[in-house]
């Protein structure tokens, strides 16, 4: 008798998650080649991007002066292939009819953002040289930039960050958040691949860090543990398309320093060598270099 009970109370929960009523929005349709973007493959990627942008530092290869070219170029086909296949199944993913997958001007397109991001990796090296510097020279608990680049978990999120702005400059769906995702699974920094963020930007320890999809940040600009450049709330009558890709978070200009816990909220604009001390709660304007303690109100300014 309890086994025909269990059978009817398990049929009958098939059933009601059956309904299409039930799952609607929630639902994709599989299609012959199209299959959804691969946290662990994009993990690969991103390793591999870290092992040509940074020669000697991961990877199991024993690269030297002599055999980097052959080791970068190997990387570089495996990278690219990688990609590629990535890319395709974000596009697929992204086209909600799923009719047009699997094509070929959908392959072609894929390949050519691939080759389209792996010709930025040159520049990529070159600005994650100053964040390096920029942790390095900022933490005099750094012994060197290698302890920098090889244990430094906000410079782990930096990394992870440049490689999926790149792909969200080429207009790359699902997967330049993906790849931010991981760095805030492993680090607990959530920087949005939509953010601009300027050279010799450094995050110190990093843990708890938001910065927001319209954020903009200057060069030589540092921030601590918990900080947050967090999104104002939109007008009511703003819904749907229409709330998307506004500009509601922070401006930080050329050397800004943010300390721990502080919150800036909104389009604010922190003027060129402004200090935000630790736990401030912000949602005005602060000049050029100016200091805001604790306490800062609306009514203060």
């Amino acid at each position: 008798m309890a086994v025909k009970t269990h059978s009817k109370v398990l049929n009958a929960t098939v059933d009601k998650l059956s309904e299409e009523s039930s799952y609607n929005q929630l639902f994709h349709a599989y299609h012959d080649e199209a299959s959804l973007p691969s946290e662990e493959v994009l993990k690969k990627v991103v390793n591999l991007c870290r092992v040509i942008l940074f020669p000697g530092y991961f990877g199991n290869a024993r690269i030297s002066k002599q055999t980097i070219r052959y080791h970068t170029g190997v990387n570089i086909e495996t990278l690219y292939a990688l990609l590629t296949q990535q890319i395709y199944a974000g596009l697929c993913f992204d086209n909600n009819d799923g009719l047009s997958c699997p094509d070929e001007t959908i392959r072609e397109k894929a390949e050519a953002l691939s080759e389209q991001f792996i010709s930025t990796l040159p520049d990529m090296r070159a600005i994650l040289a100053t964040d390096a510097e920029a942790a390095y020279n900022n933490d005099p608990a750094a012994r060197n930039i290698n302890e920098v680049i090889f244990c430094y978990p906000g410079f782990r999120a930096i990394v992870n960050y440049r490689i999926a702005h790149q792909l969200y400059l080429l207009q790359v769906p699902f997967i330049p958040r993906m790849i931010t995702e991981m760095a805030h699974s492993e680090t607990g920094i959530d920087i949005h691949p939509g953010a601009e963020i300027g050279d010799h930007f450094s995050i110190d320890h990093g843990t708890g860090t938001v910065i927001g999809e319209t954020s903009i940040i200057g060069n030589y600009v540092r921030i601590f543990q918990g900080v947050s450049l967090a999104g104002e709330k939109l007008p009511g009558n703003l819904q749907g398309e229409e709330s998307r890709h506004i500009a509601r978070h922070p401006v930080l200009e050329d050397h800004v320093t943010v300390y721990s816990n502080s919150t800036l909220m909104g389009r604010i604009h922190i003027g060129q060598g402004a200090t935000i001390c630790g736990n401030v709660w912000l949602a005005r304007h602060v000049a050029a270099g100016e200091t805001v303690e604790q306490l800062c109100r609306e009514g203060n300014r």
